[in-house]
């Protein structure tokens, strides 16, 4: 399911931010981007991004941007401490040497970046994960409840098309019936009236499509519950929506009347429409 979301968050080595953003995947496969001085937390940003998301093709990047005026940067004190003891031994022969305040920044060793406190990056860090995962999570839930009304309102479209089938069927099987009776009755030799009957029940069995219209009443049935559940369920109506289109064809191959030969085009039209909208779903 595709989403985004970002937040930032203030340290004292700097403006800490994250991304987070998916498009639709069939299993999850997560990239991960960040500075080598975070690179230790890489495992733990996987595993909580993993606890939260079980589909889609996922990016995640976390930046450390340094504070204005060199925020992260800090005087080495042992540094000063050396230079000044250098420039106390050093002013009997240099008695009118002077260094400014920016020469002296510019000796190596004098700035250093800020060291990094691991705990606390990783406590900053994860805090900072969490509430954009929150905010990706409830970004595809809205999505989600889009797409869930999308596919209920061609789930009720395939529960109609049933149901019309079914009011059909005992109307179609009598023309078939007195169509059969009519070939029948044109044979040069009688057929014995057992065997007639016989001929004609076998006959109407091959065209029954009861079972396929239960069938159909009763995945109808649990997609409605699949969809009211909170856990993700894509893989689930992937496997339901293979039965539907069973059931689908089933029809159609049975078919011997215009109204359910249409009626199964029909089906199968809602139920790839209902595939293309699962692929988002998680």
């Amino acid at each position: 399911m595709t989403a985004f979301a970002s937040g930032e968050r203030a340290t004292p080595w700097g403006t800490l931010g994250c991304e987070l953003r998916a498009v639709n995947h069939r299993y999850l496969e997560l990239a991960v981007r960040m500075p080598d001085e975070l690179r230790a937390l890489e495992p733990l940003l996987r595993e909580r991004t993993a606890a939260r998301l079980s589909r889609g093709k996922a990016d995640l990047t976390l930046r450390l941007r340094n504070g204005e005026g060199g925020g992260a940067l800090e005087l080495n004190e042992a540094a000063l401490d050396r230079l000044a003891a250098l420039a106390s031994s050093l002013e009997a022969r240099f008695p009118r040497l002077n260094t400014g305040l920016a020469e002296l920044l510019q000796v190596p060793g004098v700035l250093q970046a800020r060291a990094v406190d691991p705990d606390a990056m990783q406590a900053a860090a994860l805090a900072l994960l969490d509430a954009v995962l929150d905010d990706f999570v409830a970004a595809r839930e809205r999505e989600g409840g889009k797409l869930r009304a999308a596919i209920a309102e061609r789930v009720d479209g395939i529960a109609r098309i049933a149901g019309e089938v079914r009011e059909l069927v005992p109307r179609i099987r009598e023309g078939q019936r007195a169509r059969l009776e009519a070939r029948l009755a044109e044979l040069p030799q009688p057929l014995d009236p057992g065997r007639l009957e016989q001929e004609l029940v076998l006959a109407l069995q091959k065209l029954d499509i009861d079972e396929e219209l239960d069938r159909l009443d009763s995945h109808i049935e649990e997609i409605g519950r699949v969809l009211a559940q909170r856990e993700p369920v894509g893989r689930r109506l992937d496997f339901l929506l293979q039965e539907f289109n069973r059931e689908a064809n089933t029809l159609g191959s049975k078919s011997v009347d215009r109204r359910t030969s249409q009626a199964a085009v029909e089906l199968k039209v809602l139920i790839d429409q209902i595939r293309e909208q699962v692929q988002n779903i998680e």
